[in-house]
């Protein structure tokens, strides 16, 4: 699929997926396999560096390691037949925190990318966590958009929409040789993760939230972090969301909600009527 970029200073982005009119859950599938897992660097300094820069990052403030899914690719297919529906099979490996701070989080992120166009060479030797987010369209039509707090570790103080990371321990998975789990359940996290994200930040309750509709995989230019996009519709008002938003469990990671309206222009606006 065809590359799309946009450029906003430091929110510069890379589209490496768009799927505008949506794709349901039995659309998207997932290959869990340690051949998407971060390749070592052969220099042993930036090797060495990760664990550098996790130490000091441990000393400042309470971090913990965990398991994530690494993005190492996807595969798209949109059938010969006109009746078949397009399928998207994300290709995921296993990372953890730790590397995701000392690669793609490091200032000196860059001398981890291999010279290619190939998006997936040019980062084999970064974490690369496959994050997510979520565009929430409310019922009075307008989108929520978080104000990061200062008490997160990436970006602080930006505004970005409701999201952060499937997470393995949630369906079993701590390591491929401990690996239990079916592809199909790590596929179902894709999209049950989204909606606790959303629940948890904004405060909007999970039988008020329509179920997610895939949309595309975006990779920030800084620091190359890759992150899953969702459409989901809410059937409260942008008001009453604000209301709860004061009582989000997770509150903390934000300062403030906002509920904007969505550029009459957009590919989802005109496809917004076909989500959900």
């Amino acid at each position: 699929m065809e590359e799309k970029s946009s450029c906003d200073g430091i929110h510069e982005f890379k589209l490496l997926l768009s799927c505008p009119s949506g794709l349901s859950p039995s659309q998207v599938s997932v290959v869990f396999n340690e051949a998407y897992d971060r390749i070592p660097h052969p220099d042993p300094f930036l090797e060495e560096s990760i664990f550098e820069e996790w130490d000091a990052r441990e000393r400042l403030s309470s971090i913990y390691n965990r398991p994530k899914f690494r993005y190492g690719g996807y595969t798209f297919d949109v059938g010969n037949d006109p009746k078949q529906q397009p399928h998207v099979s994300l290709q995921l490996g296993l990372t953890d925190y730790r590397d995701f701070v000392g690669t793609n989080l490091s200032p000196i992120w860059e001398r981890y990318l291999v010279p290619s166009e190939d998006d997936c060479i040019q980062c084999q030797h970064t974490s690369s966590p496959l994050g997510n987010g979520a565009v929430v369209e409310t019922s009075d039509k307008k989108i929520l958009v978080l104000q990061r707090s200062n008490r997160v570790g990436e970006f602080p103080g930006y505004f970005a929409f409701p999201g952060g990371n499937p997470e393995p321990q949630d369906v079993g998975i701590v390591s491929h040789e401990l690996n239990q789990c079916r592809n199909s359940k790590v596929s179902q996290e894709m999209f049950d993760s989204i909606v606790c994200e959303v629940v948890e930040e904004t405060g909007a309750p999970a039988n008020s939230l329509s179920s997610p509709i895939f949309i595309g995989i975006s990779q920030r230019v800084l620091n190359v972090r890759p992150i899953a996009f969702f459409f989901i519709k809410c059937n409260l008002q942008s008001d009453e969301i604000q209301q709860l938003y004061s009582s989000a469990q997770n509150g903390f990671e934000s300062t403030q909600l906002y509920a904007v309206s969505m550029p009459c222009g957009s590919p989802m606006w005109r496809e917004r009527d076909h989500l959900a």
